[in-house]
């Protein structure tokens, strides 16, 4: 059995606009043909009803001619052409009545009456003008109804296109705000007082209160970092002065873990405010991935697939690639792997992957659900560095296990003209 596919629509079918044209041409098509059919029927009566009354009025009159032996014009008297059979049939029974027939290849009211000897005494008058007349009406009832529909349709599109204008300024708004601009506003006219003022306003304020904890959070973030750097430069100076020792050695290792902290909360406060200017330059990938690796001290594979010059920041590229390979090694298992293809560096790992809070909002710092150890402000470093070189870095879980994390840098790649390392060469520790 053949299975049938869903029939797809365009995009554009699913718009407001859209359906409500869709929606008010119906309504304006339904409206005209209840209201057309009303009048029509309202003239049609009226007017059937007036050649009937003249036809039955004329026939008393020529039923008197008759009876008193007078003379009939022509075309009336008994069995007339063109008389209707069935106003015939009932007339020879006996009754009087009307019916709309022909007569002189002309439109006509026939009035007829019982006659002698089973026959019908009948008369016709002209009904081609009624019925053109009744043509007329329908067809200015069908331009009329063409033209309201359109003046109504144009109208409201209008007024619809005004209000999902509005919308669309209100996503727009939110998109900016959710991919970091903070000071995106709505801004909408206070005149407006619909419901989609209400959810501009209702997003401004939103946003407003937003920043403000963010704002509060990131001051507090370079406060604490600040405030910690004072201490921690005369805790290293005495731990210096502590006599050799496990225990001067445990000291001093902490005291390296929270300097490296504070340093990093400094890093990202810097890339919070987007205060930091980016040193462009001209480098190889490939090179530049295999010195990150060295200084790494970590045994990673290096496989180059193609590589090639980009304008880039050295220093922030460096610092995006040595965090993703310390979070590979320290969160995921060997093998670690930085593949350079083009303007593409990935690092994969063979561990338990990425949790998955991180693949649906992104690294979040302080939080290390799923990892064992760490601040969780490695890869929001990364992220942060990558947003600042223009990149873009996403996460994801391989199948059947191990995670990879993917960054694609801008601009034009320059292929280079040095042959590449081959697949699978390690550079050294």
């Amino acid at each position: 059995m053949r299975r049938m596919h869903p029939m797809h629509l365009p995009a554009w079918t699913a718009t407001l606009t859209w359906k409500a044209a869709v929606f008010i041409t119906l309504m304006c098509c339904g409206l005209a043909a209840l209201l057309g059919g009303f009048v029509h029927r309202a003239m049609t009566h009226q007017t059937v009803s007036a050649a009937r009354e003249k036809a039955l009025a004329k026939l008393e009159r020529t039923v008197t001619a008759y009876e008193t032996g007078g003379r009939m014009a022509r075309g009336e008297g008994i069995d007339p052409v063109g008389l209707p059979p069935e106003l015939r049939a009932l007339a020879a029974g006996g009754k009087r009545g009307t019916a709309i027939g022909e007569h002189r290849d002309r439109a006509a009211m026939w009035a007829a009456g019982p006659a002698d000897h089973d026959t019908a005494i009948a008369v016709s008058v002209d009904f081609s003008g009624s019925r053109r007349t009744i043509r007329d009406l329908d067809r200015a009832i069908l331009g009329s109804s063409v033209a309201a529909i359109g003046g109504t349709l144009l109208i409201g599109a209008l007024g619809v296109t005004r209000i999902t204008r509005r919308l669309h300024v209100t996503a727009q708004v939110a998109r900016r705000i959710s991919g970091g601009d903070l000071d995106a506003r709505v801004g909408d006219s206070p005149r407006n007082k619909d419901e989609v003022a209400a959810v501009s306003r209702a997003l401004d304020t939103m946003a407003s209160s937003l920043q403000r904890k963010l704002e509060a959070e990131q001051r507090f973030t370079a406060d604490v970092a600040h405030e910690l750097r004072t201490p921690l430069t005369g805790l290293n100076a005495a731990a210096e002065l502590l006599p050799p020792g496990r225990p001067a050695e445990l000291v001093r290792d902490r005291v390296r873990a929270m300097r490296a902290l504070t340093e990093d909360l400094l890093e990202i406060s810097r890339l919070d405010t987007r205060s930091e200017r980016v040193e462009l330059d001209s480098y190889d990938l490939a090179e530049l991935a295999a010195r990150t690796i060295r200084a790494s001290g970590t045994s990673t594979t290096l496989v180059v697939v193609s590589t090639a010059l980009l304008e880039t920041d050295r220093r922030r590229l460096e610092r995006i690639l040595g965090n993703l390979i310390a979070n590979a090694h320290k969160h995921g298992a060997a093998p670690v792997t930085v593949t350079v293809d083009g303007p593409t560096l990935t690092v994969t790992d063979e561990g338990p992957g990425y949790p998955d809070y991180l693949l649906t909002a992104g690294p979040q710092r302080f939080r290390t659900e799923g990892m064992n150890k760490g601040h969780g402000l490695g890869l929001t470093i990364a992220t942060g560095q990558a947003r600042a070189l223009g990149a873009t870095l996403t996460f994801r879980n391989r199948t059947p296990s191990g995670a990879e994390a993917r960054l694609t840098l801008p601009g034009p790649a320059t292929p280079t003209a040095t042959p590449p390392p081959r697949p699978g060469d390690a550079p050294p520790a």
